[in-house]
């Protein structure tokens, strides 16, 4: 950094960054700050970079410190950048290159040492960095601004007003991470903040007037997936006196792109979704950490406030807002974006997120007439369970679970047909409704639970979901009828192997070990025995709505009787037996007229008459199976983290050392 095209190995030597970190104060209107900001250098794009570059700017940043309270550098520099953000829009409209080059060098600097000190400091002990300043001897200091609050109200100003072009990508990048850097104490405890200063400037002070076109900036950030300008031709030569030639303004330094487009410290390009679009990325995980800040006592978050109430811009209603940040976007646009992102957590942590708070949104996408494009990817998501960490799969439940609340959409997915679904690997689907692959992929997703994660809430929200799907299952592919009675044979099997384990412990002699892992099995089998009840819930459902448009599940059902004599007589399952022992003996009788040796064809076809001759008020009525989905008290305790632990792995060119992590454990996820 300072004048000449910078690397890494060289900041320790830079003469423009020791005079910066040393002893004397420099004023502002000094030649230096000039010089300083004339630099070439390819910010980092992933952690290993970012890496390398804290751990060169650390020594830097500490000698800054210890001479800043003397010098009032650090908060020069800040002014700088601050004077130059006011003439930016300006600068846009001229095309003037160079002072946006300019301008986004200082922000980088700053970036880098804030970086350093949200580490290694309280913010009471930030806040004095950007309190210090140059004493004049015999003088007292005076009252001056909060320049802290001053930068990050410019900030934002900077990313809602600033339009994105080329010329501009790098500095509103540089902005948004900036913020994001600010905000990142939180990494640094266990406990979920709920009271600090970056919060309350955001959520009280000046930028509280600002928070409904942050939001949608952000959004549009994310939308539009604006890829990284290509880099151009270097045109800033050094000279002779290691200065730079200050006259070409026609274009910028390629140094300003390669900060996306080639890496920094050599490395390669990282052909990853963050790098390729990384202002949208970046965008994205800080509109998720703004969503997630907690509230205050005396200020509900203003930015979940702004999330829960935007509208269409095709909404014409003149219905006013309760909530004071609302704002339109085009919800056509958010869709498809919505639809395009979901192989990453942040876009499906968005999507619930919008699903499950804004009504407007959950309208919106219900009412659509292609949402195959919504729900395929995050089928897809679920079907590759094994790759993917546990919180993305858990989101993507939920999301599916949300969705099946609607019946309209229940009954929607089987009249959507999907011909070679290339990903579903298990068997050829040649054609099957999106209402049977969702069924297959749910019920793929608790075998692979049953045998690895036995997670009790996986278990649930998947079953929730086919429970509320069940009374709308229409024309089920016959794959689809097999897997329900397989996974219910999987868990009779279950179901049996416990009741073995607990009557042999039982049995055996007492001691203190024994009488203490009794109540393991009593659990284990309490659980399975919930899952059961629930499988035979689903259905029975089906039979007793809709059994006469699906005579796949009568034949798998037929096929496989035997399983389900032994809970006739248990007590929990007796009542809900009586409808499958009506139906099983029914088509049971009827096919024993039929004769015998009977082709699979003509099996399928005394089914088909037969569901329509079953008299309906055989079967007995039960209350119409309904779950909804509510988010647990304190949902910050797992979203928080949760949104850190992205922003950790996947913000572009941000490194934070694992060993400084306290709001998460490196293996959580």
């Amino acid at each position: 950094m300072g004048a000449n095209t910078s690397r890494v190995n060289d900041l320790s030597e830079n003469k423009n960054l020791r005079t910066l970190i040393g002893t004397e104060p420099i004023s502002e209107n000094d030649p230096f700050w000039n010089q300083l900001i004339s630099f070439t250098f390819a910010s980092p794009t992933n952690s290993a970079d970012a890496k390398i570059l804290e751990e060169a700017i650390t020594p830097l940043a500490k000698n800054l410190v210890e001479n800043n309270p003397r010098t009032g550098n650090f908060g020069s520099l800040v002014r700088i950048f601050l004077n130059r953000t006011k003439e930016l829009k300006i600068s846009t409209e001229c095309q003037d290159q160079l002072f946006i080059w300019q301008a986004h060098n200082t922000l980088f600097m700053i970036r880098c040492l804030l970086k350093v000190f949200m580490s290694q400091m309280t913010e009471e002990e930030l806040h004095l960095q950007f309190s210090y300043q140059k004493r004049e001897p015999g003088t007292c200091a005076s009252e001056k601004e909060d320049l802290l609050e001053e930068m990050m109200c410019n900030l934002v100003h900077l990313i809602i007003e600033v339009p994105l072009l080329d010329i501009t990508y790098s500095i509103l990048f540089e902005a948004v991470t900036t913020v994001l850097v600010l905000l990142s104490s939180q990494l640094f405890h266990k406990e979920v903040l709920r009271d600090s200063l970056i919060y309350k400037y955001l959520m009280q002070g000046r930028c509280l007037p600002l928070t409904s076109r942050l939001v949608k900036t952000l959004l549009y950030n994310f939308i539009r997936q604006e890829k990284c300008p290509p880099p151009t031709t270097q045109i800033f030569e050094p000279q002779a006196e290691g200065g730079l030639l200050y006259g070409l303004a026609s274009g910028v330094a390629s140094g300003l792109w390669t900060v996306f487009t080639l890496g920094g410290a050599g490395s390669k390009p990282n052909p990853d979704q963050e790098q390729l679009l990384p202002l949208s990325n970046q965008s994205l995980l800080l509109l998720l950490v703004l969503a997630n800040l907690t509230d205050r006592p005396d200020c509900p978050n203003p930015y979940r406030q702004a999330i829960m109430s935007f509208k269409n811009t095709q909404d014409t209603s003149s219905v006013p807002s309760s909530h004071p940040h609302t704002f339109q976007i085009n919800f056509n646009s958010l869709y498809t974006a919505l639809c395009d992102g979901q192989r990453s957590d942040q876009a499906t942590l968005l999507l619930y997120t919008l699903l499950h708070q804004n009504t407007n949104v959950r309208n919106y996408m219900l009412s659509r007439t292609d949402m195959e494009n919504l729900v395929m990817p995050i089928l897809e998501i679920l079907y590759h369970v094994e790759e993917r960490n546990s919180h993305h799969v858990y989101m993507a439940l939920i999301i599916l679970l949300i969705l099946t609340e609607d019946d309209a959409f229940n009954r929607s997915i089987h009249e959507v047909i999907l011909k070679n679904i290339t990903w579903y690997t298990e068997r050829t689907l040649s054609e099957i409704s999106l209402g049977s692959l969702l069924i297959l992929v749910v019920i793929r997703t608790i075998q692979f639970n049953m045998t690895r994660t036995r997670d009790k809430y996986l278990h649930t929200n998947c079953l929730a979901a086919l429970a509320n799907m069940s009374a709308q299952f229409r024309c089920l592919h016959q794959y689809a009828a097999q897997r329900i009675i397989s996974l219910f044979a999987l868990l009779s099997k279950k179901h049996n192997k416990v009741l073995e384990q607990a009557t042999q412990s039982l049995r055996g002699p007492f001691s203190s070990d024994d009488t203490a892992s009794l109540p393991d099995y009593a659990q284990d089998l309490n659980v399975i025995e919930e899952v059961i009840r629930m499988m035979l819930e689903i259905i029975n459902s089906c039979l007793a709505n809709s059994l006469h448009h699906n005579p796949n599940l009568v034949y798998a059902l037929l096929y496989k009787r035997e399983l389900f004599e032994q809970f006739r007589s248990h007590p929990s399952f007796q009542d809900i037996m009586q409808n499958l022992d009506v139906v099983i003996g029914f088509f049971s009788a009827r096919l024993e007229q039929a004769g015998s040796d009977l082709s699979v064809e003509r099996v399928q076809e005394v089914i088909k008459q037969g569901a329509v001759a079953l008299p309906k008020d055989r079967l007995k009525k039960f209350p119409e199976l309904k779950f909804k989905y509510v988010e647990e008290d304190q949902p910050e305790e797992f979203f928080v983290p949760y949104v850190w632990s992205l922003v950790f792995n996947s913000g572009v060119g941000l490194y934070w050392n694992p060993q400084g992590i306290e709001l998460f454990s490196m293996d959580s996820g």
